[in-house]
């Protein structure tokens, strides 16, 4: 059964700015999850089932880039996400 023709993104740019956010800003913003976690629990287990939950927060996080209207909300959404995320690492090993 094919989409209906409103409801689908008309513009080149939105369309590839939600492809891009949901393949690198999703990757990006789970890897920042991951490097939080490792602040704060032991790094060793983290690291072991890391890559599954890693792999479950980029597929979800895909899926939410593809819902938004937005292209350019979603990309700003995800990199304060990953500053956010990334903070506590940051703190920890450079300051």
């Amino acid at each position: 059964m094919p989409a209906n023709k409103k409801y689908l993104t008309t513009s080149p740019l939105q369309r590839t700015l939600k492809i891009s956010a949901g393949i690198l800003g999703g990757y990006l913003v789970s890897l920042a999850f991951l490097q939080c976690t490792m602040s704060f629990l032991p790094k060793k287990d983290v690291f072991v089932t890391g890559h599954f939950t890693n792999y479950i927060i980029w597929a979800t996080l895909m899926v939410v880039a593809f819902l938004s209207t937005n292209g350019w909300k979603v990309w700003g959404w995800y990199l304060l996400a990953c500053v956010v995320l990334m903070s506590p690492y940051i703190y920890q090993h450079y300051f």
